[in-house]
């Protein structure tokens, strides 16, 4: 009589002898009870999340920032103004010799031209010029502050013009702050900067740039971007504003990675981001014969907005709180390979990977004593059983 014979037999028993026997984690089944998944006086409870088209969707793109939704409207010459702060000369022409600031007598070729010395921009905006007084120029672009002043001096002066020029940038600055090489208050040039050149200007970042994240705070908001975004796309690289505060921050992301995976680990990836068929390559992949394809799970605290969007029957009890999802992709379907190909891993994550049920058998089977053929014969019956 063959162990064969007996095979159904010996299944029932090991399986329910399995539950019994030291594991790395959770089985497949455990997520799928639905005793484990509701909220108790001890548990939180959690939401199983098949990865479907429908669930990607839903997290694609969610939570992007981008520098581009801040405008980043060219600063050139025409639009650069004066600021409170600035060191402003002026040069005042005539027409004439013999004027308020033409040296010679009239009709003479003596000088028509006197330059004032350079002179800070005060709280009330204004500086002075002779014969014309507290001139306000303060918010202008230079050639309305040169108009500003040519008024200013009309029936004193013969055919008075004006240039005026920023000696010192104050207003007109940008802080540059993090892990640059330089960090400080950077003048904005009259032709325009580009965030990028700001960082530059500061000496460049100092951690390579896959670990290197942009933080860009105008107006009361704060984003941030990958630098390596911020590189590859032209539309991210916005105009630099005055009042600007960019944050060059160096930050290595990670994932932990758990159960039946080559690594159990804390795994580091890019600031860029980094999808799940990528995380689970970078973790060791699964492990032949002893992972089971059908369960790998993310887990992650959710939004309860969010959460409510995955699975509307589960009960939330603060609105506004968080709650646990457990993401569940099955690698034994080739559309889920497609669908983790456009699924997020996210900073904290846990990647899980369950034991194969043949791993529990083997064990138990080793356990008792059963020779290798009878080890054999169990595992290539559960495997049939197995859907």
């Amino acid at each position: 009589m063959t162990f064969s014979r007996f095979l159904p037999l010996v299944l029932s028993v090991l399986l329910s002898a399995c539950s019994i026997l030291p594991n790395q984690g959770p089985t497949t089944q455990a997520f799928e009870m639905e005793e484990n998944r509701m909220p108790t006086a001890v548990s939180e409870g959690f939401i199983v999340a098949d990865l479907t088209p429908r669930v990607v969707q839903l997290l694609e793109g969610r939570g992007v920032q981008s520098f581009g939704s801040l405008g980043g409207a060219y600063r050139g010459a025409g639009q650069y103004r004066i600021g409170v702060g600035d060191a402003v000369s002026v040069s005042i022409w005539e027409a004439n010799g013999g004027g308020l600031f033409a040296t010679g007598a009239p009709g003479t070729t003596g000088s028509r031209a006197t330059g004032i010395p350079a002179q800070v921009v005060e709280r009330d905006g204004a500086i002075t010029i002779p014969y014309a007084g507290r001139v306000t120029v303060a918010g202008l672009m230079l050639s309305e502050a040169e108009t500003k002043i040519v008024e200013a001096l009309q029936g004193k002066a013969i055919e008075p013009q004006a240039i005026v020029s920023v000696n010192q940038n104050v207003s007109n600055t940008v802080t540059v702050t993090g892990e640059v090489v330089n960090g400080r208050r950077i003048p904005l040039t009259q032709a325009g900067d580009r965030i990028l050149d700001v960082i530059a200007a500061a000496g460049g970042a100092r951690a390579p740039t896959d670990e290197t994240k942009v933080t860009l705070t105008r107006g009361g908001r704060t984003l941030s971007i990958a630098m390596g975004k911020l590189i590859n796309d032209p539309s991210e690289n916005i105009y630099a504003r005055p009042g600007d505060t960019i944050t060059v921050v160096r930050e290595i992301q990670t994932f932990t990675a758990l159960g039946a995976t080559g690594r159990n680990t804390l795994v580091d990836f890019s600031t860029d981001g980094i999808t799940l068929e990528k995380a689970v390559a970078k973790a060791g992949g699964l492990i032949n014969v002893l992972s089971d394809p059908r369960g790998v799970f993310l887990l992650r605290r959710e939004h309860a907005s969010l959460a409510r969007k995955l699975d509307p029957g589960f009960p939330i009890k603060n609105p506004n709180g968080y709650v646990n999802v457990v993401y569940r992709a099955n690698l034994r379907d080739p559309n889920t390979l497609f669908l983790a190909q456009r699924f997020d891993v996210l900073e904290d994550d846990i990647l899980y990977v369950s034991g194969a049920p043949s791993t529990e058998l083997q064990k138990f089977l080793t356990l008792v004593g059963l020779g290798s053929g009878a080890i054999n014969d169990v595992t290539a019956g559960v495997a049939r059983f197995t859907p």
